[in-house]
């Protein structure tokens, strides 16, 4: 059954042109080919990831948080009770006043310690502030180099100023160094974001955990799927300009936080508003009317028969287009606020 799923997964008519076939992908005369078995190399890059994140948090974030007049608070842990942490963990965080004195009654305790237990146990639950800066710290050094090097690798390729460069000779465009790691660091970096999902910081952008949650797990796996796909199509060229135009907002919103736990606030606003122009500018009118462009609009000039990967590659951009949407209007109600609100 997987040798059957397996063939019908890399059929040619999925992936490439008509009359082209895998074999016309093996490297020869300075050609170089992506090939799908080298993504296997994003996992323990990850785990690379993870160990430079950890090393990052601590070593730099905690230093410059503490430089920037951010203490690291203690919170006091309550007294170990198997029967409260029980109730807590599996019937509410917030008990009404009759369980709290049949709890009470149940561990032998008077309903004022039962009080005070809940309190600190729920105060547990809460990130501190310092926390919060170290993962902004780690996704701003991210982002912005990043987008630095997406720059670097980019300024000087045609197809960067030339949208229709990013067909010229497909399916045989060679793969450069500069790609592949470029496209390595980006996969490696969302694996590791949903390593961390459970543990990372549960951000409610809307006022709704859970929603946002789920907003944060499609983002990352259709950004996973795309790179992955479109790796594997050799449809690099498009693919790090995809990759370039999300991070180059991303690094500005990180910076706004991180001065916004450090209660810099004109310093906060200052930033926000520029990511606010940076993400219009590159998720509501530049990924739209430049890539969704490029991807829907061009390819009819060079076949006339789509190949399937067209409509699935396709749907996963749209899908990201639908996020960016949901996500302009979380930022044009935060402006909205503060500008008419102060």
């Amino acid at each position: 059954i997987l040798k059957t799923l397996n063939s019908w997964f890399w059929w040619e008519n999925i992936w490439m042109p008509i009359n082209c076939t895998w074999e016309h992908f093996v490297d020869r005369d300075g050609l170089v080919f992506p090939k799908p078995h080298q993504l296997y190399a994003t996992i323990p890059y990850a785990f690379v990831l993870l160990l430079i994140r950890f090393c990052s948090e601590r070593f730099v974030a905690i230093p410059l948080a503490k430089a920037l007049g951010i203490k690291n608070v203690r919170r006091v842990k309550p007294q170990p009770n198997p029967v409260l942490e029980s109730y807590f963990r599996e019937c509410s965080k917030h008990p009404s006043q009759s369980d709290i004195q049949g709890l009470a009654k149940k561990c032998n305790w008077t309903v004022h310690l039962v009080e005070k237990w809940f309190r600190r146990r729920r105060n547990l639950e809460i990130p501190t502030v310092l926390r919060k800066f170290q993962e902004a710290f780690w996704r701003f050094s991210f982002y912005l180099t990043s987008s630095i090097a997406g720059f670097v690798f980019l300024y000087d390729k045609p197809w960067f100023y030339d949208i229709w460069q990013t067909w010229v000779g497909y399916p045989f465009q060679t793969l450069l160094p500069s790609q592949y790691w470029y496209y390595m660091a980006e996969i490696s970096f969302y694996w590791s974001l949903l390593f961390r999902l459970g543990i990372d910081i549960k951000r409610k952008a809307s006022g709704h955990a859970p929603i946002d949650f789920l907003a944060h797990v499609v983002h990352h796996l259709a950004a996973i799927g795309l790179m992955s796909g479109s790796w594997c199509g050799n449809y690099v060229r498009l693919g790090t300009l995809v990759m370039f135009v999300h991070d180059t907002a991303d690094f500005w919103l990180e910076a706004a936080k991180m001065f916004n736990y450090a209660r810099w606030e004109k310093t906060c606003n200052v930033l926000f508003i520029l990511f606010a122009v940076a993400f219009f500018i590159t998720r509501i009118i530049l990924f739209p009317f430049w890539i969704l462009r490029a991807t829907l609009y061009q390819p009819t000039y060079y076949s006339t028969t789509p190949v399937i990967a067209y409509f699935l590659f396709n749907g996963q951009l749209l899908i990201l287009q639908g996020l960016h949407l949901y996500w302009g209007y979380l930022i044009f109600k935060i402006l909205r606020r503060f500008i008419f609100l102060k």
